[in-house]
């Protein structure tokens, strides 16, 4: 037990790293999805074959990561580590939330949109007021699930580098040849996942009331 709590400081030095690769990447990667998704509606062919080819050609993440920060640095396009890791899973994930974004808005009837618009509010308006609300409340499971995942592919970013809790956990079992550093990262994996599903469960509960 002395062994495995003198660990725990230096796999939680790599969790501050964990945590705001997964902060940054949800709040730039919903708003991105959401204009994606309002643009694959657009009625500019042009556009939507753009945002379609960019969904279509988006690599595996774990490969994307290789690419932007080892790839691009060939053709003298470099990246730090961080900011290769943050480019890396905002565009991978806005293109999947774009996708969930999406189906949410085609399961709101085109109807509804009308309706707002002959009580005079615009289409801006419309939109926010009457569309995205019910919106979030459709995307709320698929979405949690990205989440979700999100936690999980954080540990990700030990491919290039960054110091978070798995490169800690490594670095330490290496030293003191144990595979516990390893246990505590899985621990801590599991806290912060089961933490977000409870945030989402909480919050599906509370929309689930709006019927």
């Amino acid at each position: 037990m002395e062994q495995f709590i003198s660990f725990i400081p230096g796999i939680l030095s790599g969790l501050q790293m964990t945590v705001l690769v997964f902060l940054v990447t949800l709040i730039g990667s919903i708003p991105i999805g959401i204009l994606v998704a309002i643009g694959m509606r657009s009625e500019y062919f042009v556009l939507r074959w753009i945002i379609n080819a960019y969904i279509w050609i988006m690599p595996p993440l774990l490969l994307q990561l290789i690419f932007i920060y080892y790839g691009l640095s060939i053709v003298g396009i470099t990246f730090s580590r961080f900011d290769a890791a943050i480019f890396a899973f905002i565009i991978n994930y806005a293109a999947y939330l774009a996708e969930i974004f999406r189906g949410g808005l085609q399961a709101i009837p085109q109807g509804q949109l009308a309706a707002a618009q002959v009580l005079g509010l615009s289409k801006s308006q419309s939109f926010f007021r009457i569309i995205l609300p019910q919106v979030i409340k459709i995307i709320v499971p698929p979405f949690g699930n990205e989440v979700i995942n999100l936690v999980k592919d954080t540990s990700l970013i030990y491919v290039i580098g960054l110091g978070d809790i798995l490169r800690a956990g490594s670095i330490t079992a290496s030293r003191e040849v144990t595979l516990i550093p390893y246990l505590i990262v899985g621990v801590l994996y599991l806290l912060m996942t089961g933490f977000v599903t409870v945030l989402l469960r909480q919050s599906e509960k509370k929309l689930n009331r709006w019927r």
